[in-house]
């Protein structure tokens, strides 16, 4: 039972704290939509994504008014695309038709993004999927609301170095393709190491072949709640600040099982999982950065922060455990630049850097996150970061991703604007010393040893 105490909490938390349900994601299943004939799976595919999520939206805004809780997005996840389209996809063309398909889709249900434009190759790369990977940067420039990913490694597998230096390529032609809008196409591309089957966050979504045909999962986010919580505790132990987030977050996941299971119930779909990650906003007042200065740091950035944000996942993860038996996802802490008003103010400000921020990515939930890069950033310099944050995942055993934006045209002390929830953020410098030599060398780097573990 939830007490008066407890309502009134939610509702202070939602008017004043920017707690929001950040996205109903459903999971649908494409592996019966299988057809070697490219008509037929086009087809197949639109059907079943209308048929599944046709009151996906409805639903969503009717559980928001009816309990008071604003659900920002309401999103689709399919199985990855190279595991169903490459009987029939013969070429790049094909890849981008079934991508065009997928925006008409999403846009018929009306949902705000469709995850799993995507192909899973730790390991290796077949045909279908190294087409898919080339088809991204048209399919992305050519649709809207389509979102692609390709996972690269993963800690019993190794990193794939091949694709990892064709992404470096894909990064830069998708930018290259959507310069107009300041190389936008590259915020709906992620990679990724060790990619969850059930992660509702967007651009990396997509329905793992271990999920049931369609699945609800529900992403709650809440900074600003954590940020106030802290607020009245300043000074006090780190035992008192540990216990503060994750009774937070235990509150915060609560919302989110409720959300979750009331959508289960109306749209008659299983409840998969709540992810609770603190997914910030270019708001004031809903920064993950702010937590961190609130723990003691004058700037995200400062000696101390990669700490800092270990103990916020930390806590945040275990108060979520306490809360529901289906956490899951990226579960944590994200650190995205553009989309996070304290990380940009941090950059801005030379506190912060890509490379502490890929240390901070060893203890935070993703990764390399909506980084705003040079234009004239070397392909091979990008599939250098991508390596290095795919060792980070793959040798601790995490899951860590990257999503960088090659604005064209732009440099270091330009800033380039995104708009909604993806924000504004600074060009940050890259390092310019050259690592060609290494990424061009062919094969993969293989799993750690303890990796063995069967």
């Amino acid at each position: 039972m939830i007490n008066f105490r407890e309502v009134s909490e939610t509702n202070k938390m939602i008017d004043q704290e920017n707690l929001d349900v950040r996205t109903i994601t459903m999971g649908i299943s494409l592996l019966d939509c299988a057809d070697a004939d490219l008509d037929r799976l086009c087809s197949k595919i639109h059907d079943k994504i209308v048929q599944s999520a046709r009151e996906l939206v409805k639903t969503g805004e009717e559980i928001s008014a009816d309990f008071g809780i604003p659900i920002v997005n309401k999103r689709i996840s399919v199985t990855p695309i190279s595991l169903v389209a490459g009987a029939a996809c013969r070429s790049t063309g094909d890849y981008v038709r079934i991508a065009k398909t997928l925006d008409e889709a999403a846009h018929e249900v009306h949902v705000n993004f469709l995850g799993g434009f995507s192909a899973l190759v730790s390991k290796g790369m077949t045909p279908a999927e190294e087409l898919l990977i080339r088809s991204i940067p048209e399919a992305l420039s050519q649709t809207e609301l389509v979102c692609a990913s390709v996972c690269l490694g993963s800690t019993r597998t190794g990193i794939n170095m091949d694709a990892v230096r064709l992404m470096g390529k894909i990064f830069k032609q998708t930018a290259e393709l959507t310069k107009d809008k300041d190389s936008l196409g590259c915020a709906k591309l992620v990679v990724f190491c060790n990619a969850p089957d059930d992660n509702p966050f967007m651009a990396g979504a997509f329905h793992g072949v271990t999920e049931a045909d369609r699945i609800i999962n529900v992403g709650v986010s809440g900074p600003g709640v954590v940020k106030t919580a802290l607020e009245s505790i300043h000074g006090e132990s780190f035992e008192v600040l540990c216990e503060t987030v994750k009774k937070t977050a235990f509150k915060v996941t609560r919302v989110g099982m409720l959300v979750a299971q009331e959508a289960s119930k109306r749209l008659h779909v299983p409840f998969g999982i709540v992810d609770l990650s603190l997914a910030p906003t270019p708001a004031i007042g809903d920064s993950v950065a702010d937590i961190l200065c609130e723990m003691g740091l004058e700037q995200a950035g400062a000696p101390g922060t990669t700490a800092a944000l270990a103990l916020l996942n930390d806590q945040v993860k275990k108060g979520g455990v306490m809360a529901s038996s289906y956490v899951g996802g990226l579960s944590g802490a994200f650190i995205p630049v553009s989309e996070d008003q304290g990380m940009i103010r941090a950059a801005e400000c030379g506190a912060l850097t890509i490379e502490k921020l890929e240390a901070m990515t060893c203890v935070c939930s993703v990764g390399l996150d909506m980084i705003a890069i040079p234009g004239d950033t070397k392909e091979t310099t990008i599939s250098g970061i991508i390596a290095d944050e795919m060792a980070i995942g793959m040798v601790n055993a995490k899951t860590t991703a990257v999503r960088v934006i090659p604005v064209i045209g732009k440099g270091v002390g330009d800033t380039v604007e995104f708009g909604g929830l993806l924000g504004y953020a600074p060009i940050m410098p890259v390092n310019r010393y050259d690592c060609s030599e290494f990424v061009s060398r062919k094969g993969r780097i293989p799993a750690p040893i303890h990796s063995f573990k069967n």
